[in-house]
């Protein structure tokens, strides 16, 4: 980063490269509302904690191993520098690898319900991709019902998690010099929440205390959850709800309608964002929400979910993990439903000082200040009505809104199914042609790039500048999570960035084998485009917008306020 911070306070550019972002934050700031990005100016990280050097795995400390013989000192019980610092690496793995995968269960959970016949709005979409991951699994599918084998394929991903003996079925889908490696290594993983459960073990205070055999642990413990609990929600939401292939969307907060009913999920549940989508485009809600004022109803996402609806559905994305408060910001937000992870507590006291409703709807996800509604896979429609019409209701609540002017067309769902048939068509489906281009050199490999943003670093900056670079030299790029969505924002996700490639992997993409895919995706991006009033980079331009700040905000004297006669001067009621 070329900007220096001044007094622990970043430049204003320094803290993103979209300019949606950065023309939300300079609101927030004329109308003094605090951000995770103004946070983070504020509060410096813990020098002891942010090098590793801080233990609070026994009641004996903390110990705080610091100053120039750091690296000789010991915690109370002995514990080194290495020792501290890969235990408290390996518990952040436990944590993620058990939210990651906790998911994947949830998913087998619905399935199971849904074979059974007790899970009303849910049906097996992708027959082809259940007797695949059947296959895979090694059950039975000739002359069975749909539901029979989708109840053995749930069963089987359920044991997953807590088998006793044998390994995680799933990594015989890796090739078998890696699978032979992984078993010489001792990294394959057995069971995905005996992983979790022995980094916790190992990482208690007196039990393992060799630091390269804490980390083959918490290797062993991601590998349960890449090769498990993710994988195995990947192919079960293809069964429920279709395996993607490409289609047309958008992204930023320019999406958001400053005339509908907007509706924003959040989180990592598709299983509650697939209701919401058939509840939006639903005639009678439509209705409903018209008869309160607006012309119809607009969902978004932000964050994982967005990625699931946007690859099913082509609901617009309105933006990735640091967007959430923006988008609230912008005053347009009627209902934020959240589920599970990235999901920042300062929701709750932003959403009330707007007229936003958040709504938290998992048992395992509370947030003080929200309205809960329980979202219950036995009674998903009723469940995601109810959700709407709150939305619905509260749009005559709306006050003073400001929309950024910024939305990039996007083709998204390439899943590796539609890649095999884009390269060979439905009856010779191969990734031969892509091989053959590696193994000659006019692609050099493939990288994945995924995450989440991070506030202590310019948003989004570091993954388009690893992507850009990526593809310059050749190198294929596969995206997902936050990092599709920075990738989006800054126009990577559109057929015209082949133009930005390396020579020889625009050559690998433009032949006749392919022309197929990317001409429809360039008329894809032609009538997004024809949507789309504002492409990167930015140019000046005013948002949509009915007042510079809310009402009630405590402006400085920057913030210009037009306030009614009749305008409320504190904040609207928030949620009870």
């Amino acid at each position: 980063m070329d900007d220096v911070k001044k007094d622990g306070v970043a430049p204003a550019a320094a803290k993103s490269i979209d300019p949606a972002a950065l023309e939300m934050l300079a609101y927030a700031d004329e109308c003094g509302i605090e951000t995770a990005f103004s946070r983070a100016d504020a509060m410096k990280p813990c020098p002891i904690g942010v090098s590793g050097a801080c233990c609070r795995i026994c009641s004996m400390g903390p110990c705080r191993l610091v100053a120039k013989d750091a690296e000789e000192k010991t915690g109370i019980c002995g514990a080194d520098m290495s020792t501290i610092a890969t235990r408290h690496f390996a518990r952040q793995v436990a944590g993620g690898v058990a939210a990651h995968s906790d998911h994947g269960r949830d998913m087998a959970m619905t399935l199971r319900a849904v074979a059974k016949g007790e899970a009303a709005g849910y049906k097996v979409k992708d027959e082809q991709k259940l007797v695949a991951v059947a296959g895979y699994m090694g059950i039975a599918t000739a002359g069975r019902d749909v539901n029979e084998i989708a109840l053995d394929v749930a069963d089987k991903a359920l044991e997953q998690f807590g088998q006793p003996h044998g390994e995680i079925i799933y990594t015989q889908r890796a090739t078998p010099k890696r699978q032979a490696l992984w078993r010489e290594l001792g990294l394959t993983p057995r069971a995905i929440d005996r992983e979790v459960t022995e980094v916790m073990h190992r990482t208690h205070e007196g039990v393992d205390l060799d630091a390269e055999n804490i980390l083959k642990s918490a290797l062993r413990c991601s590998l349960a959850d890449g090769w498990g609990g993710a994988m195995l929600s990947t192919d079960i939401s293809d069964i429920l709800f279709g395996t993607p292939s490409p289609l047309s969307s958008e992204v930023n907060l320019g999406v958001l309608k400053d005339d509908q009913v907007n509706v924003i999920v959040h989180g990592h549940e598709p299983t509650l964002s697939a209701m919401l989508v058939e509840a939006s485009r639903d005639p009678e809600l439509i209705a409903e929400a018209q008869a309160a004022g607006a012309k119809g109803i607009n969902l978004a996402g932000i964050c994982c979910t967005s990625n699931e609806i946007l690859m099913r559905y082509g609901i617009p994305a309105a933006g990735n993990f640091l967007h959430q408060e923006l988008a609230v910001l912008t005053g347009a937000v009627e209902a934020m439903v959240v589920d599970v992870q990235c999901i920042m507590q300062a929701l709750g006291p932003l959403a009330q000082r707007f007229h936003t409703q958040l709504i938290t709807t998992s048992p395992k996800a509370k947030i003080p200040g929200a309205v809960h509604v329980e979202f219950d896979e036995h009674r998903a429609p009723e469940t995601a009505r109810e959700i709407m019409r709150m939305a619905i209701a509260n749009y005559p609540n709306r006050g003073p809104i400001h929309i950024p002017d910024y939305h990039e067309p996007l083709i998204a769902g390439f899943s590796h199914e539609y890649l095999n048939y884009m390269q060979g068509g439905f009856h010779r489906g191969s990734f031969r042609p892509l091989n053959d281009a590696v193994i000659a050199g006019r692609v050099r490999g493939l990288a994945g790039v995924v995450g989440c943003n991070n506030v202590r670093v310019t948003q989004d900056e570091g993954i388009v500048e690893m992507i850009k670079r990526f593809i310059a030299q050749d190198v294929m790029v596969v995206v997902t999570g936050c990092a599709a969505t920075a990738g989006a924002k800054a126009g990577y996700l559109s057929p015209e960035i082949l133009d930005s490639a390396g020579p020889a992997c625009a050559r690998s993409w433009r032949p006749s084998a392919s022309r197929r895919c990317s001409t429809s995706a360039r008329a894809w991006t032609t009538r997004a485009s024809s949507q789309c009033s504002r492409r990167w980079p930015p140019r000046a331009a005013s948002a949509r917008t009915s007042t510079t700040c809310p009402p009630w905000a405590s402006a400085p004297s920057g913030c210009a306020r037009r306030r009614s006669p009749s305008a409320p001067t504190s904040p609207p009621p928030g949620p009870t």
